[in-house]
């Protein structure tokens, strides 16, 4: 269990500030900006929500596979996809989440700082940013605890491989089809005991939400 550990955490290391980079990203996009196709943008963002991880995984999996550089470059069925494939079913919680965060921003207030002649740039690290910073480590909370948990994308685009691709769900999956239990009860109760800690993470945040609107 102890790979599968170091590999899990591996994974969390390198996707919990992608998702916060992106989610941020898109989510201030998406909150703030009008554009042609944002409708088409949103379903896109939810979508991986909607869809089966197998199913989400298979279409990852022939995307990625087309793709020159991915196939020369050995990604698929490696660390590096086990890393990638959290990101897709996780990322949409983090984008809704800062986009809730954002768009509950009064906007009088970037507007003011407009007036004052900040740039967009200094509004959204004094301002925008700081008034959602609880919505969006809720979200970064969740979307962590999903990518962690993953198990049907990256075995699709990973596989189930010990010592290089097999994160804790994974281990769990081989264990019970092995009929180890013990093993695979050790690894979904840390699991679940990082998930109840995250939730009431989540739960304190929102609660000092409430208190500061």
């Amino acid at each position: 269990m102890t790979s599968s550990l170091i590999i899990s955490l591996k994974v969390l290391a390198i996707d919990v500030p992608l998702l916060l980079i992106i989610g941020v990203t898109l989510g201030w996009i998406l909150a703030k900006t009008e554009f042609r196709g944002k409708d088409l943008v949103d379903v896109l963002v939810i979508l991986p929500i909607a869809l089966p991880p197998s199913v989400l995984g298979l279409y990852l999996l022939m995307t990625l596979s087309h793709i020159p550089f991915v196939r020369e470059a050995e990604i698929l069925f490696s660390f590096p996809a086990a890393a990638l494939a959290p990101l897709f079913p996780s990322l949409p919680i983090m984008i809704q989440a800062a986009r809730s965060g954002f768009s509950s921003v009064d906007r009088q207030l970037e507007q003011a700082a407009r007036t004052l002649g900040d740039s967009e740039f200094k509004i959204f690290w004094r301002i925008t940013f700081p008034l959602s910073r609880l919505s969006i480590m809720a979200g970064l909370a969740l979307a962590s605890m999903r990518a962690l948990g993953d198990f049907g994308v990256t075995l699709m685009i990973a596989g189930n491989i010990p010592g290089r691709t097999q994160t804790l769900p994974l281990f769990i999956y081989s264990n019970v089809e092995a009929m180890n239990f013990f093993e695979a009860n050790i690894a979904a109760l840390l699991l679940t005991a990082v998930g109840i800690i995250s939730l009431l993470v989540v739960k304190k945040l929102e609660g000092k939400r409430i208190e500061l609107s």
